[in-house]
C-alpha cells in the first residue's frame, strides 16, 4: 500500500527502506509534476500511479511484508539502491521550457514522465543508469529487441514527421515506417485510452528530437517513398536461390510493392526502418514470431515461420529481403548464427 506512492515520490518507502523501481520510477520521479498555466499536471500523472494501491468493494489493507527480493548478487542488496539513487537519479519538479509551446511541454511531460520512452530507447551505462547527452533516445537494445533511435540517429530511410509519429502511436502504422511490433505493440495498446491531443503532443515533442523539417518535407517524404518502392518492384529476384522463392512463396502475397492489400495494412519493406537497421534482430523475431497481437484490429496480424523454417531458411530470407529492399545497405553477417541466437531466446513480447 505505501510503496506505490512513496516510491514514485521519494524512491523509498514510508519507513526509509530504498525501493528497487521498474522502468517507469525514475522516470515518475524525475517528471512527477510540471505546471502549465497554473495547473500542475501532478495531479494527473500520481494519481494513476497511485491507484494501483486502491483496492476495490471497499475491502480492508491487510499487512503483508515485504516480499524477499527474487534477485542475485549483489542486486538483492536493497540498500545498494540508494547509493544508485545518490548517483543517478535526479528528482524534483519538471520545469517546463518558457521559450516552447504549451502543446511541446506537455508532450515532453508524456514522453519524459509517464510515457518513460527513454527506458527502452535510450542506451544505458555499465550500472544500469540511462546515459545522457548526444546518447539520450540514440537507441538500445532492450529484451532482445531493438528499440531504434529517435533522434537523427535513426536508421529510417525516410525521416520521422509529426505526422507520422502521431499515426503510428495513434493507429500502430506509418506508410513510411511500418507496423508496432514487439513491444511497441502494447505500447500502441495503452496509449489508445489517451485524447488524441496527448497522443499529438508526444508527437510533436518526439519530432523536436530531430533536426526541423523543410517546409515541403510531407512532399519530399512521399516522393521519396515512391522512389524507393518503384526501386525495390525493379530490382531482380531470380527464383534460383533459397531466399527469393521463400520470399515468393511466404511472403510476396502480403509484402510485394505491386501487390493488394489482403488483409489490414501492407507494410512497404522498402520503407521498413527494421530492414534498413544495422542489426537484423527485430526482422528475424517478426519472420520468426509473426505480430500475433497486432497493436490495433484493422492492422491484420502477421504469422510466424518459427515451426516452418530452420535456420538457414530464415537466415536466406532476411538475407534476400535486405538485398532487394535496402540494396545500398551492407550486408548483415553470421546470419544463421544470430538466427539460432535468436531462436533460442525468444524474450518476452
Amino acid at each position: 500500500m505505501c510503496c506505490a506512492r512513496c516510491a514514485t515520490r521519494s524512491s523509498t518507502t514510508r519507513r526509509g527502506r530504498s525501493c528497487v523501481p521498474d522502468l517507469i520510477a525514475k522516470s515518475a520521479l524525475e517528471g512527477k509534476s510540471l505546471t502549465l498555466g497554473g495547473v500542475t499536471l501532478a495531479e494527473v500523472s500520481v494519481g494513476p500511479i497511485t491507484s494501483i494501491a486502491v483496492l476495490p468493494g471497499g475491502a480492508k489493507a491487510v499487512a503483508k511484508g515485504l516480499k524477499p527480493l527474487g534477485l542475485t548478487f549483489p542486486f538483492n542488496i536493497r540498500p545498494l539502491m540508494a547509493g544508485w539513487n545518490a548517483l543517478f537519479l535526479r528528482p524534483g519538479q519538471m520545469q517546463a521550457d518558457p521559450a516552447a509551446s504549451a502543446q511541446w511541454n506537455r508532450g515532453a511531460y508524456l514522453v519524459e514522465g509517464l510515457g518513460h520512452c527513454g527506458a527502452c530507447h535510450t542506451p544505458r551505462n555499465a550500472l544500469g543508469a540511462e546515459r545522457g547527452g548526444a546518447a539520450k533516445f540514440a537507441g538500445a537494445m532492450v529484451d532482445g529487441w531493438e528499440a531504434p533511435a529517435l533522434t537523427a540517429l535513426s536508421a529510417a530511410p525516410i525521416p520521422w514527421s509529426e505526422d507520422e509519429l502521431y499515426s503510428y502511436l495513434r493507429t500502430g502504422f506509418s506508410r513510411f515506417h511500418g507496423t508496432a511490433a514487439g513491444p511497441m505493440g502494447p505500447v500502441v495498446q495503452e496509449l489508445a485510452v489517451l485524447p488524441d491531443a496527448d497522443v499529438r503532443a508526444m508527437a510533436v515533442y518526439l519530432a523536436s528530437l530531430t533536426p526541423p523539417p523543410a517546409a515541403d518535407a510531407a512532399a519530399k517524404a512521399a516522393d521519396l517513398a515512391a522512389q524507393l518502392e518503384a526501386k525495390a518492384a525493379q530490382a531482380l529476384m531470380p527464383l534460383d536461390s533459397m531466399g527469393s522463392r521463400l520470399f515468393q512463396g511466404a511472403c510476396a502475397a502480403c509484402h510485394s510493392s505491386d501487390g493488394p492489400t489482403l488483409l489490414g495494412a501492407r507494410p512497404a519493406l522498402a520503407l521498413n526502418t527494421n530492414v534498413h537497421a544495422a542489426r537484423p534482430d527485430n526482422l528475424i523475431r517478426v519472420i520468426l514470431d509473426g505480430i500475433p497481437s497486432p497493436a490495433a484490429r484493422d492492422l491484420g496480424d502477421m504469422p510466424g515461420f518459427r515451426d516452418s523454417f530452420d535456420d538457414r531458411q530464415v537466415a536466406a530470407l532476411v538475407r534476400t529481403i535486405r538485398s532487394k529492399f535496402a540494396p545500398e545497405a551492407s550486408d548483415w553477417a553470421d546470419l544463421e548464427a544470430t538466427v539460432a541466437r535468436i531462436r533460442a531466446t525468444p524474450g518476452s513480447h
